[in-house]
C-alpha cells in the first residue's frame, strides 16, 4: 500500500491545489480531522484534505475527489462525509484512478491494486475490471460536469483540469 510518507508531499499538495483544495499534513499518531473511516484514512472538511504519513494515497485521492466533484456551495458544507449518491461515489472512484497518474511513484495500476487491497467492492470483482469494462456511467457523470478532458475519459491525465 502506497502511503503519503512514500511519495513527495509537495506533488500531492500541488495536485490538490489545482482543484482549489489544501492538503494538510497531520503529525504521526495524531487524530486526522474529518476522517470518515478513522485513522490512518484521510479526512475532509470543506476544501481541506487531512493526511498523515501513514495515510494511504488512495484514501487521500478518494476523499479529495469527493470534494472535486462537488459544486462549490456543497463543498463548503462538507465535514467528514461528502457522498450524495451512488453515481457521485462511482465518479469519485473513477476520477481518483485518473488522478493517480499525476503522482510520481503511484500511477493508476498501483492505485487500483491498493484499492482492491483496501476492500473497494465492484460488481466485476476488481477495481481494474470495473474501470475498464463497467464505468461508463461514472465517465458520463464526470463528462457532464466537465471533469474529464474533451478528448475522452481515457485521454492522457495531463489533459485533466
Amino acid at each position: 500500500m502506497v502511503c503519503l510518507g512514500n511519495i513527495d508531499f509537495a506533488h500531492a499538495a500541488a495536485l490538490m491545489a489545482r482543484y482549489g483544495l489544501t492538503l494538510h499534513a497531520v503529525e504521526p499518531g495524531a487524530p486526522i480531522p474529518g476522517s470518515y473511516w478513522g485513522e490512518p484514512e484521510a479526512g475532509i472538511i470543506a476544501s481541506n484534505v487531512y493526511v498523515r504519513p501513514d495515510t494511504p494515497v488512495h484514501s487521500m485521492l478518494h476523499e479529495a475527489c469527493h470534494l472535486i466533484v462537488l459544486p462549490p456551495e456543497r463543498r463548503a458544507q462538507v465535514h467528514t462525509d461528502a457522498t450524495d449518491s451512488v453515481a457521485e461515489e462511482d465518479a469519485t472512484c473513477y476520477l481518483q484512478i485518473l488522478l493517480a497518474e499525476q503522482l510520481p511513484g503511484v500511477g493508476s495500476d498501483r492505485l487500483m491494486a491498493d484499492m482492491d487491497t483496501w476492500g473497494y467492492s465492484f460488481r466485476l470483482g476488481s477495481t481494474r475490471a470495473w474501470f475498464e469494462r463497467d464505468a461508463e456511467d461514472a465517465q458520463a457523470w464526470l463528462a457532464e460536469r466537465n471533469l474529464l478532458p474533451a478528448s475522452g475519459p481515457l485521454a492522457e491525465p495531463s489533459a485533466l483540469p
